[in-house]
């Protein structure tokens, strides 16, 4: 079996003392999760784990199964998404195949039963009463602000992309046939209880989703059941389906998922260009042409041992870098992410407040969990000589209507700046609060500018 927490019968918990419920100021009432920071919020995730041993034991490992029966956590883990929700949602226009999937698992087949445009819920409900069909919501994040609230803090702390999807299935049915996904699951049981099988995975830590027939998975490793305030961790690749009991209220259980496309291999990939870029102007012999009709044969051994060499060239000058160019990632995680969780317009996120700094003002970063700097070379296209920049990318204007949706359009907001500027920037990153006058920067118009740029952006206040 999975490592297994549940209380003891006794009202003692074997291993660590659950967190202290705090109070949660923008949802109203108690709370058994920590919303102060990212990692109080996934340490009452996962408690009574502690999460050094979380990471040390289980992470990219093996499951984790956390039974609690705890009735304030079921009634919290209940207000996340119900069955009853769905109706409200389908009159605010939800569409088939963006927002929701009707599906059900036959003869361990999946069976779509998707009809065409908008969802009505009258529909809806036939299809889970009448075919048993499973309904599953996808990322509810985007309108119920708890799991926003949740899943923002996530980003925050695994500095990856979190998403979620709700699966509401009948009693005796199920909705998926064994399946691996490419992504880091932790499932939430939400309503009535979930029947869950988990087999060894035949592809660990797999980079894509793929279905699993039933002759080639064996039997399972793990069986279980999983009630309201429960918890389930397993890692990408591991192979799982899951059913409601026969006899019982239908199952409504979240999965929140996160870690795709975030292996060192996808970072090395994102930061090798960069590396090669840099090294080609400092060193003629990666600027000289490759061989005549090299691309029109198959690759020869002189070609491949020339590559070796250069890769070796790049790996010692890789030990003696100080700026990994990103290309890709860390922008598209900026660009792709929940804004910060607010209650009310969120005008603090848009429109700068509070004083405007000058020379004699100390200013302090906010929003630091929600801000990525980098390096990378210019992106404005007439500038034919490509040098270094400093990209500053936020997430305070991104819209939580379009998270996770993949074909949505979305922008990128931040600022950019001559290299010349990484000291300054940094000195505002690493410090508490930092007077304008000791940035490091040849003039004080310069100093001034860049205050002002990060103040317009609500990046920087004034302390």
């Amino acid at each position: 079996m999975p490592k297994k927490v549940k209380p003891a019968g006794d009202g003692k918990e074997e291993g660590p003392v659950p967190c202290k419920q705090v109070k949660l100021e923008a949802a109203g009432g108690p709370s058994p999760l920590n919303h102060d920071s990212p990692s109080g919020l996934f340490e009452s995730l996962i408690s009574p784990v502690k999460t050094e041993t979380f990471f040390k034991e289980f992470w990219e490992q093996k499951p984790l199964l956390i039974q609690r029966d705890d009735p304030v956590l079921a009634t919290y883990y209940r207000s996340l998404f119900r069955l009853s929700d769905l109706k409200s949602l389908c009159s605010r226009g939800m569409y088939y195949g963006r927002d929701v999937n009707v599906c059900r698992c036959v003869n361990g087949k999946k069976k779509v039963l998707n009809k065409d445009g908008k969802v009505h819920f009258l529909q809806l409900r036939k299809d889970f009463d009448q075919k048993r069909a499973t309904i599953q919501f996808h990322q509810p994040q985007r309108f119920k602000d708890e799991l926003w609230r949740i899943q923002e803090k996530l980003e925050c702390y695994f500095g990856s992309l979190v998403g979620s999807n709700v699966y509401i299935t009948p009693a005796g049915s199920q909705g998926l046939p064994p399946h691996y996904d490419d992504v880091e699951v932790f499932i939430l049981q939400l309503e009535g209880e979930k029947h869950w099988r988990l087999y060894h995975p035949t592809v660990p830590l797999a980079r894509e989703y793929s279905l699993e027939a039933e002759d080639r998975i064996g039997r399972p490793a793990h069986e279980f059941t999983l009630k309201p305030g429960d918890l389930l961790y397993f890692p990408r690749g591991t192979v799982h389906q899951a059913d409601t009991p026969s006899g019982l209220a239908h199952s409504t259980h979240v999965t929140i998922s996160t870690y795709q496309s975030s292996s060192w291999g996808d970072f090395l990939l994102d930061t090798i260009s960069g590396l090669v870029f840099d090294t080609a102007k400092a060193d003629v012999e990666l600027r000289a042409g490759i061989p005549r009709q090299l691309l029109l044969v198959e690759t020869t051994a002189v070609a491949t041992r020339k590559l070796s060499g250069f890769l070796r060239m790049l790996a010692d000058r890789l030990e003696g870098t100080r700026e990994l160019l990103s290309a890709d990632m860390k922008k598209d995680f900026a660009m792709n992410r929940l804004p910060p969780y607010y209650v009310g317009d969120g005008a603090e996120l848009s429109t700068p407040g509070g004083r405007l700094p000058g020379l004699d003002s100390t200013v302090r970063l906010q929003f630091r969990d929600h801000v990525v700097l980098t390096v990378g070379p210019d992106q404005d296209p007439s500038d034919e000589t490509r040098e270094k920049m400093v990209y500053i990318y936020h997430s305070l204007k991104n819209r939580r209507d379009t998270h996770m949706m993949g074909n949505e359009e979305t922008e990128s907001h931040g600022l950019r700046f001559p290299l010349s500027h990484i000291d300054a920037l940094k000195q505002i990153w690493n410090s508490s609060a930092i007077s304008v006058k000791d940035l490091k920067l040849t003039t004080d118009e310069e100093k001034q500018s860049l205050v002002l740029a990060l103040w317009t952006e609500c990046l920087i206040q004034v302390v």
